[in-house]
């Protein structure tokens, strides 16, 4: 299973980004899609994450201004991100549950500069 995360970037504070993600390998069972982010020393945290069967799940942090969306067709997860703060800058994971095991991305580096 291979994911692969594009569309990180710098942006000024107040801007958007989206982010793809696209699942290859053992698509056939994919249950729940997500994100997440992490900064140096910090903990990975949970950005937002979306079930097979579309409910979603957002940090209190990031509710109102990122919105996870999935394309089951194309086993591809997106985060649309807007209004963009330097508090937002990390590496973005992608992270897929396939039964029952967690594959991750490569990370995809998302900076605001303010």
């Amino acid at each position: 299973v291979q994911l692969v995360e594009s569309g990180g970037g710098l942006v000024q504070a107040g801007g958007s980004l989206r982010l793809s993600c696209a699942v290859s390998g053992n698509t056939f069972s994919i249950n729940t899609m997500g994100w997440y982010r992490q900064a140096p020393g910090k903990q990975r945290e949970l950005v937002a994450r979306i079930s097979s069967g579309g409910t979603t799940t957002y940090a209190d942090s990031v509710k109102g201004r990122f919105t996870i969306s999935r394309d089951n067709a194309k086993n591809t997860v997106y985060l649309q991100m807007n209004s963009l703060k330097p508090e937002d800058t990390d590496v973005y994971y992608c992270n897929a549950v396939i039964v029952a095991r967690n594959y991750w991305g490569q990370g995809t580096q998302v900076t605001v500069s303010s």
